[in-house]
């Protein structure tokens, strides 16, 4: 980059890799930005010190997992006052990453993985994504976290295996993971019920986050008709949503590795996302955050409340 010393280039270069660490712990985006800076202040003055030792890549995974963890510590109790059901920041995803590495790192970023990962210790969620997602050995993360490698590998056995049993891995390809998000969109734009409860599972669970600034459901809802009926409700009351010269738009997004869409106002505003969860041939999950706080990172917001009315 022109105008940019060494130090400055280096430190640009290692800011995704500390957003990547950073956003998966947290699930958020404006608190990941706030970890990233501050890592990228404290890696700045480490090189000061000493040019040796660990490598600066090493470094700002350490800073940045650490201040994580604490971070982690403290939002947990903001969000035991969360009002109804917390889900993570989304990020749109589509377009932006090398795909190759994207393809690999997909899957740990999706708002399913990263809503059960609040579940974990911080100490079990860093292990989990140190290890399985960027590709740590157990002796690299004990030296990151403060831990014996022995108490690393029981750390991760743990998380994992309560990971696994609430959320098995689905192998789908995007080719069918895109079909089946068509198929869901045009079902529920046009009231067909019988369409929509065909592509969705048994199980399949609907989860809203209006964190008390939006509408939303005030629990998660479980079940093919109850949550078929009530995405039918939601785009017939969308739909009839606007002045009459401007309508509300589905516009289709890959959101956290994800298909999904942004639901926007007459002015372009953004109101909420809609993100599907896909796995064996059927969607698993509906997400949609409406909270504007969560989305305000994405671009201007609208108020759906505003627009819905009394």
């Amino acid at each position: 980059m022109t105008g940019m010393t060494d130090r400055e280039q280096l430190l640009e270069e290692l800011r995704p890799v500390s957003f990547a660490i950073a956003y998966r712990m947290l699930g958020s985006v404006s608190e990941a930005e706030d970890i990233v800076q501050e890592a990228l202040l404290r890696v700045h003055r480490a090189l000061d010190v000493s040019e040796e030792g660990q490598s600066p890549r090493g470094l700002v995974a350490t800073v940045t997992t650490r201040l994580a963890i604490n971070e982690l510590r403290s939002a947990r109790a903001r969000r035991e006052r969360y009002v109804g059901e917390w889900l993570p920041e989304p990020i749109i995803t589509d377009g932006r990453d090398d795909p190759a590495q994207h393809a690999e790192m997909a899957d740990s970023l999706s708002l399913a993985l990263l809503a059960l990962l609040e579940s974990l210790s911080p100490e079990q969620r860093a292990v989990l994504l140190l290890r399985d997602v960027f590709d740590y050995d157990h002796a690299q993360i004990a030296r990151i976290i403060g831990k014996s490698p022995d108490n690393v590998r029981q750390l991760a056995t743990r998380a994992r295996r309560h990971v696994e049993q609430r959320r098995p891995r689905f192998q789908t390809t995007r080719e069918e993971r895109e079909e089946l998000a068509r198929r869901f969109f045009e079902a529920a734009e046009h009231g067909d019920l019988a369409g929509l409860e065909a592509l969705l599972a048994q199980d399949v669970v609907l989860t809203g986050d209006g964190g008390g600034k939006a509408p939303a459901l005030a629990r998660a809802l479980r079940g093919r008709s109850r949550v078929a009926r009530t995405l039918i409700n939601y785009w017939t009351k969308w739909a009839s949503l606007g002045d009459g010269t401007t309508r509300l738009q589905i516009r289709p997004a890959e959101i956290n590795g994800s298909p999904g869409a942004l639901a926007l106002d007459g002015s372009e505003r953004l109101i909420g996302v809609v993100v599907l969860d896909i796995g064996r041939g059927q969607i698993q999950g509906v997400s949609s955050i409406a909270n504007p706080d969560k989305l305000a990172h994405l671009g201007p917001t609208g108020n759906l409340g505003s627009l819905l009315g009394p």
